[in-house]
């Protein structure tokens, strides 16, 4: 009979045993936190508007492919403990290529032009979120998966650059969802690693069809820096306003 001393040691030598064996292959698919909200792909980041769509919870994703290729998806809120109406919020989204080293170090790589970050502050920004490029180069320390007997499917635990232990992970797609791995959003400056449907002209029609949809998705508003100061409702409230007057000097007459 097998006492619990060596029943706990057996246990602890079959996680080390996890981690020692830790390889590139076992990353493969999506991983969603427990939330099981935040998921990578479309249904997170629209590349096309360029739009990042709020899930219902907050949490995080990973995608890995099997040929060395990364997204991220981050949703995060973070409470005032001060000011407890007052809670910061953030959705951040990265896609790039990623490495594992001799020693278990996990590092990704982001592609520079294509990171996103729309961070929210209520009460300090009068309700309107700051919508910026995101870039940061990721490192985890070590990462385990094995299959996690509570839940019934496989977790992945990642370790941060100091070895602090990140919120756990669990498979939710294999094939990964993920978004097109090549540049999304090239500038001027920056050419796409692979040339793809992400550099066609798009059509009128497709533009429609992707802003019904994205409809709902989000309450954020793509503003037009050189938008003309004639706009439609301007010249409509202009021309009643004429009609107005005209009718006055009519019926004066």
């Amino acid at each position: 009979m097998v006492s619990k001393k060596w029943t706990a040691l057996l246990s602890v030598l079959s996680v080390r045993s996890v981690y020692a064996e830790a390889n590139a292959t076992q990353l493969y698919g999506t991983w969603s936190s427990k939330s099981n909200q935040v998921f990578t792909g479309p249904g997170f980041y629209d590349p096309v508007d360029e739009l990042l769509i709020e899930p219902a919870l907050p949490g995080i994703s990973y995608s890995f492919t099997e040929d060395g290729w990364f997204e991220e998806a981050t949703y995060q809120i973070t409470s005032n403990p001060q000011k407890p109406e007052c809670p910061e919020a953030s959705l951040i989204f990265q896609h790039g290529t990623f490495e594992l080293m001799d020693n278990g170090t996990l590092i990704l790589t982001p592609i520079t032009v294509d990171g996103r970050q729309l961070y929210s502050s209520p009460c300090d920004d009068d309700g309107v979120s700051t919508y910026t490029r995101y870039n940061q180069t990721e490192t985890f320390k070590s990462f385990a998966m094995y299959l996690d007997s509570y839940h019934g499917i496989y977790r992945l635990d990642l370790y941060q650059f100091d070895g602090s232990p990140m919120q756990p992970l669990y498979l939710a797609y294999q094939p990964p969802m993920m978004l097109p791995t090549e540049t999304l959003n090239p500038t001027e400056t920056s050419s796409s690693e692979t040339t793809g449907s992400s550099l066609k002209k798009r059509s009128l029609r497709d533009l429609v069809i992707r802003n019904l949809e994205n409809k709902h998705k989000t309450n954020a508003v793509k503003t037009n820096p050189h938008k003309l100061f004639l706009s439609a409702d301007t010249l409509w409230y202009a021309s009643a306003t004429m009609l107005g007057i005209g009718s006055i000097v009519f019926l004066a007459c």
